[in-house]
């Protein structure tokens, strides 16, 4: 029995610590990109959000996410929204490979043709707002968006730093570097900053962040090598820009696309 005694007082003791360190009453602050390695089921629409940067925030193409809600151009969305980020069911392979029957085909034919003619459709008008960024195989087409040097490059093993960082001064001019359309303006994606997301195509956007002034707003038309904002350190501790493209929704390394000959 006297041996218990000497036991039970350490117990006690260690309660005693857990409850004084546990942090019983905090909770942890994560960073919401840190959060994106598993897509929810859902996203519910809050002010300031719009489809391109939703889609931008958990790497979804912006046309699969409008599809899978059924939201055409020009995307309009609503506060309080619930999206839906996966599309509910997925051919597997085995179907897929399945021969086609009469009666399945009768079924598909007319959702291909609807698809085909809204893609169509969709391809006419941006071709008469935006100019069309053709494929990752003309880097000419694209410009620097920032003068100065790159401290931090494209990871991609890292699940957040899908980008580029240039460093510059409070002020320094941040270019479009491609034509487009702006599509965000704002600073609801944690991490960013002031940022801005451009839409050059179907295909392709960029994206810049940290920024301490924007010049342009959504829905407004840029011409390549437009000044479109002021670097800042908005989001971040330092000033730079960061400097993002994506390719069908996923993350594409700026490097093999931007002009050589400078980092």
């Amino acid at each position: 029995m006297p041996s218990l005694i000497p036991r039970l007082l350490l117990l006690a003791s260690l309660l005693l610590l857990a409850n004084c360190f546990g942090g019983g009453n905090y909770a942890p602050v994560i960073d919401r990109k840190e959060q994106l390695s598993v897509v929810p089921e859902q996203h519910i629409v809050t002010p300031g959000d719009t489809l391109f940067s939703i889609a931008w925030l958990y790497k979804i193409d912006h046309r699969e996410l409008a599809s899978t809600n059924g939201i055409r151009s020009p995307y309009t969305i609503f506060p309080g929204q619930r999206l839906q980020l996966k599309a509910k069911r997925r051919a597997s392979r085995s179907e897929t490979s399945k021969p086609t029957t009469k009666s399945t085909a009768k079924a598909v034919t007319p959702r291909a043709k609807t698809a085909a003619s809204r893609t169509t459709k969709s391809s006419k008008s941006a071709n008469k707002s935006v100019a069309v960024v053709a494929s990752a195989g003309y880097p000419f087409r694209w410009r620097w968006p920032a003068q100065g040097q790159t401290t931090r490059f494209f990871s991609s093993s890292s699940a957040v730093h899908k980008g580029i960082d240039i460093k510059g001064n409070l002020g320094e001019s941040v270019h479009a570097a491609n034509s487009g359309r702006v599509v965000y303006a704002g600073s609801g994606l944690v991490g960013y900053g002031e940022l801005l997301i451009i839409k050059h195509s179907d295909r392709y956007l960029s994206a810049y962040g940290h920024n301490s002034k924007l010049l342009v707003k959504e829905g407004e038309l840029v011409k390549v090598g437009q000044k479109i904002a002021e670097m800042g350190d908005t989001g971040t501790d330092k000033v730079k820009l960061h400097f993002e493209i994506r390719q069908d929704g996923k993350p594409l390394n700026p490097l093999t696309v931007l002009p050589k000959g400078r980092r």
